[in-house]
């Protein structure tokens, strides 16, 4: 019998076994996909300060292996209406970066090497079709009918997983109209945009829709805000996203796209972690959904990945009863500070509006105005329960 199965080799799967290792422990890593699958783009770029010292804490220098790949940029911009607001250039960091962005596929082939080199056990091809758990242990059965014997398996299968809905957790939350537009763009080499991230409030050059710009190694990737009517046919496919995205970052770049994708605002959160025999953890996108704000989903995956290690580690089920109950507090503080980030950036309420609009025109005489329209689009950072232990 083998001591831990993770199941999904995404970055929180790969962190969740590379922390299980760390601890000594035997890790069976299966993945639905063939070991030559190709990642699609980055949904998740930002691998912030916090999440690099767990990172480093799993095996040491992957840290700064990461960070020296990724970059870090010191200026942020923010623009309403096309007029600046906000502009803050800070020095560069003297210790760990703040944050490294670098696309997710580079991440996971990070991840991927420092599980090899820890041995953890991969398992190619091995789709999961259900579970079975007991007070001792885990069977884990594939579409082709083979099993897998563990005292605990780690759920990082995402946001259909297998396990959740083989153990009947239910997903607790709602969902908002609309979506949003995610690119990734490869430079023009000799002609790289300036090292910024840089936020539009109702950009004029896509009809008053936010847009954000954030660089990454090799390119940057564009976020479009859509509204509740747009159709993904006129904004959400490649041949879409050339015709606007001249608009947002100038000329040269409509055939340099990498990969585009879509996707709604989810406010979901699982209604339990763990399963009641205290044998299987859900971590990441498995058990919480949110919209991208503030860089929430794949950091607070990591941190469930390395909580969840520690808990098995202590090999008690009052450890995992603990792991669930501040995973679960951190999920929903993270869902609610991303509701209220997306409160801001699509405003039903009138007076959201007219705030950000007085903001805008006292921001020249009046910098907190502008410090309050560059932070409010993240949603609040600080105010996780203390049982949580970490800010994501």
């Amino acid at each position: 019998m083998n001591e831990v199965v993770v199941v999904g080799a995404g970055p929180v799967g790969l962190s969740a076994a590379l922390a299980l290792r760390a601890r000594g422990l035997d890790v069976v890593l299966l993945e639905a996909d063939p070991e030559d699958r190709e990642r699609p783009g980055s949904r998740a770029l930002f691998v912030h300060r916090e999440t690099l010292g767990l990172l480093d804490g799993m095996q040491p220098g992957l840290a700064a292996e990461i960070a020296s790949y990724g970059r870090t940029w010191q200026t942020k911009r923010t623009f309403y209406r096309g007029r600046e607001v906000y502009s803050r250039t800070f020095p560069p960091p003297s210790g760990p970066p703040p944050f490294t962005s670098l696309r997710q596929l580079d991440t996971e082939r990070f991840l991927r090497a420092a599980c090899e080199r820890a041995g953890v056990e991969f398992v190619w091809d091995a789709r999961v079709r259900d579970v079975d758990v007991t007070e001792t242990g885990v069977v884990l059965t594939g579409e082709d009918g083979r099993n897998w014997t563990a005292g605990y398996a780690v759920a990082a299968d995402g946001a259909r997983s297998t396990l959740r809905h083989a153990l009947g957790i239910a997903m607790e939350g709602s969902h908002a109209e609309g979506f949003h537009v995610v690119v990734d763009v490869a430079d023009v080499p000799g002609a790289e945009l300036p090292l910024e991230r840089v936020f539009h409030y109702e950009h004029p050059g896509v009809g008053g829709r936010s847009v954000m710009r954030v660089p990454f190694t090799g390119g940057f990737q564009v976020d479009l805000q859509c509204r509740d009517d747009d159709t993904r046919e006129a904004y959400g496919t490649e041949e879409a996203v050339r015709a606007w995205l001249p608009a947002v970052v100038g000329d040269g770049y409509a055939e340099r796209i990498l990969w585009v994708s879509t996707y709604r605002f989810l406010h979901k959160v699982a209604a339990s972690f763990t399963d009641p025999h205290r044998r299987v953890l859900l971590v990441g996108e498995a058990a919480h959904l949110f919209p991208p704000f503030g860089a929430r989903g794949m950091n607070s995956g990591i941190a469930d990945a390395a909580a969840a290690a520690e808990a098995i580690a202590a090999g008690s089920a009052e450890a995992v009863a603990y792991f669930d109950a501040s995973r679960r507090a951190a999920a929903l503080f993270n869902s609610s500070a991303a509701a209220t980030a997306l409160d801001h950036l699509r405003p039903k309420r009138r007076i959201v509006r007219v705030k950000q609009r007085a903001a805008a025109a006292l921001a020249p005489v009046v910098p907190w105005c502008g410090s309050w329209l560059e932070h409010a689009p993240y949603g609040p950072r600080h105010g996780a329960p203390a049982l949580a232990g970490r800010k994501y």
